[in-house]
């Protein structure tokens, strides 16, 4: 028979669970999302033209051969070549830097090593999802 004295018990331990599968889930592809959305703007009152900001592209090919915004350079020549390069550069200019991904570790260090010598610190390494 049953007692009007008793309790029921509220077993959480399944929404534990699915809560902690979503929070993994949810750590490992909020890095990867990257997108864009185009938003139309209003017009303001005072009307400006707006800079675009330049950043310094680094292609490193699979041959290891250095393409920094339409010029190329050899692998052993690079860091010479890219201190050549950005004389007349703002250092505050971001550098993005893209690999093959056959490459070595060393050989993209070795890139970002020249690049940070050379005074840029807004330096990413960029990846394709």
């Amino acid at each position: 028979m049953y007692d009007f004295n008793q309790k029921p018990e509220l077993n959480v331990t399944p929404l534990v669970d699915i809560m902690l599968v979503l929070l993994a889930i949810l750590m490992v592809t909020a890095p990867v999302l990257e997108f864009e959305e185009p938003i139309n703007l209003p017009k303001g009152s005072q009307t400006q033209q707006v800079q675009q900001n330049k950043k310094i592209n680094i292609y490193i090919t699979k041959n290891r051969l250095i393409t920094v915004n339409k010029s190329q350079y050899k692998f052993e020549n690079f860091p010479d070549s890219f201190v050549l390069f950005s004389k007349n550069q703002n250092r505050d200019t971001p550098v993005h830097i893209r690999a093959d991904k056959t490459l070595l570790y060393d050989d993209i260090i070795y890139v970002l090593k020249s690049v940070k010598e050379a005074g840029f610190y807004k330096v990413a390494l960029i990846t394709d999802g």
